[in-house]
């Protein structure tokens, strides 16, 4: 059996080789991005019109519309990351939350899972931003969302996929 390698460690994220039994009974070396995980939140006013942020993100030297999200810290509560992420992100808070499920984002390298929530019952609360945000608070009508998205202006793919499944599911 091979031991564990961690090829790159930096802040929560690391790069690590390890042996991995195949269900054909095969060993492999795999190597792969380990990620603590990550919350998104679906903010729906009493309106229905829905809450996100205009993001600046330096990876792709592009403004992003995506809906409130985050990464978990050390042992924290997925729920409390999500409450946090929301007031960090939109200086909002929720009195309802939904639970929508998760997503593994990209499972051919990485093992993060984002879990879902819609948030409502929103009410003004202060927040504070990490040192490497820029962001701008938007608030959209479904309408306005889905025009964007058909626009190809809406391409965060975490924000696409919670925007469906709160869909799906009747909350938008």
């Amino acid at each position: 059996m091979m031991n564990i390698i961690k090829h790159y460690q930096w802040k929560c994220f690391s790069i690590e080789e390890q042996p991995h039994l195949l269900p054909d009974g095969r060993e492999i070396s795999y190597t792969s991005i380990k990620h603590p995980g990550a919350v998104i939140i679906v903010p729906i006013d009493s309106n229905g019109d829905l809450v996100l942020v205009h993001q600046y993100r330096p990876a792709v030297n592009q403004w992003l519309f995506e809906f409130p999200a985050g990464t978990l810290e050390a042992n924290e509560d997925i729920f409390v990351c999500a409450q946090r992420e929301l007031a960090e992100e939109t200086n909002l808070a929720a009195s309802q939350w939904q639970p929508l499920g998760h997503l593994l984002p990209v499972p051919s390298f990485c093992d993060e899972i984002q879990y879902l929530y819609v948030a409502q019952g929103l009410s003004p609360t202060q927040g504070v931003l990490d040192d490497d945000e820029i962001i701008n608070v938007v608030t959209l009508s479904v309408n306005d969302v889905e025009k964007k998205i058909v626009n190809n202006e809406i391409q965060d793919n975490k924000t696409l996929a919670a925007f469906l499944k709160a869909r799906l599911l009747g909350f938008i």
